[in-house]
């Protein structure tokens, strides 16, 4: 291929953080890069600046740009930048994000080093709203992991194991375009419904304590929509439809041994989505009604499935069953429960 590596950048009316995030791009210390643009027909200034870049700077000769047809959403935009792409390893980066000068070069060592399918670095995420500071961070320990199945079971070995942002690491193109796994069309939360595949795939990996990416958290972005006075309720259920798909892809999986525990953490995934609903429900409008709430925790599998699991049992019972109860003792089980773990 062309290149050993494309930093793919899906780009939509980012015109205030857009440079930021391109200067931190084309100062990669590893040379052999594609520079990917996807515009998702911006109508501010964005692609004024890529195309300025791409005109005078030093490696504007590696920055190409492919426009949709119509804004299509993030989603789209990442799908055509795994077709388009020329790099043999994919790094996914958004466009009011910045990473470290030495990113590429660190997680292709790695990837060289191992053989690996997938190299992952650990990232921060800072508030821009409030002073810039530091609210999070995803610190791997550094680990490589060569068995089938091994990146699996360790993203399943908890809730929250594994990123559910698909930015900071490097991906064999090949092994991605030969699983068509893609991103679907939801335009919220299909970074995590995209991880939760994408696990499945990659039997060598490598996980880096180095924090290569830093995560820019604005108070109008869509992922802190639980900070806003108001939230529209389409914004919840965008959520929802990510859970039930995740639920729907496990049954695929039925076979594998992380089976119990992938089953656990995508009910899970709707458990937070109720626990943030009755958090913010003065804000949420139209309102959800309880009987809403219970059909979100809708479980993937029946009591005798989880009956035979060798792992993970009482865990999914006690969820499973929660999920049986009728529609406002199970809302009250959830008050209890979530303000007993912080959530509400």
């Amino acid at each position: 291929m062309a290149y050993e590596v494309t930093i793919g950048i899906p780009v939509y009316n980012v015109d205030k953080y857009i440079q930021n995030s391109l200067n931190s791009a084309l100062e990669q210390t590893f040379q052999n890069i594609e520079f990917l643009i996807c515009d998702d027909c911006s109508t501010d200034k964005s692609m004024d600046v890529v195309c300025e870049y791409q005109q005078n700077h030093p490696r504007g000769k590696d920055i190409h740009i492919v426009r949709q047809p119509y804004n299509m959403g993030v989603s789209a935009a990442r799908n055509r930048i795994v077709n388009e792409a020329k790099g043999r390893f994919l790094y996914f980066m958004d466009s009011d994000d910045t990473i470290e000068a030495n990113t590429i070069s660190l997680l292709m060592e790695h990837q060289k080093r191992l053989g690996a399918d997938i190299v992952f670095g650990s990232y921060d995420k800072i508030e821009t709203y409030n002073g810039n500071r530091v609210v999070d961070a995803k610190i791997y320990s550094h680990q490589d992991i060569i068995d089938e199945d091994g990146l699996a079971k360790f993203a399943n070995s908890h809730y929250g194991s594994i990123q559910s942002s698909v930015c900071n690491y490097c991906v064999d193109v090949f092994l991605l375009r030969k699983s068509g796994i893609r991103f679907i069309d939801v335009n919220y939360w299909e970074d995590m419904a995209f991880m939760f595949e994408l696990v499945t795939i990659c039997k060598r990996a490598v996980l880096l304590p180095n924090i290569t990416y830093h995560y820019l958290c604005h108070y109008d972005s869509l992922s802190n929509y639980q900070q806003r006075d108001h939230i529209y309720k389409d914004e919840v259920l965008r959520s929802v439809r990510v859970a039930d798909y995740m639920k729907q892809q496990s049954l695929k999986q039925k076979h594998k041994s992380y089976f119990p525990s992938r089953c656990y953490n995508a009910a899970m995934t709707s458990f937070y989505i109720v626990c943030h609903i009755l958090k913010n429900q003065e804000k949420i409008t139209p309102a959800f009604t309880v009987s809403e709430l219970r059909s979100i925790m809708k479980y993937p599998v029946n009591f005798w499935d989880i009956k035979s699991f060798d792992s993970m049992r009482w865990h999914n019972l006690f969820l499973c069953l929660l999920s049986k109860l009728p529609s406002k003792s199970m809302v009250w089980a959830f008050q209890i429960i979530g303000k007993r773990r912080g959530l509400i």
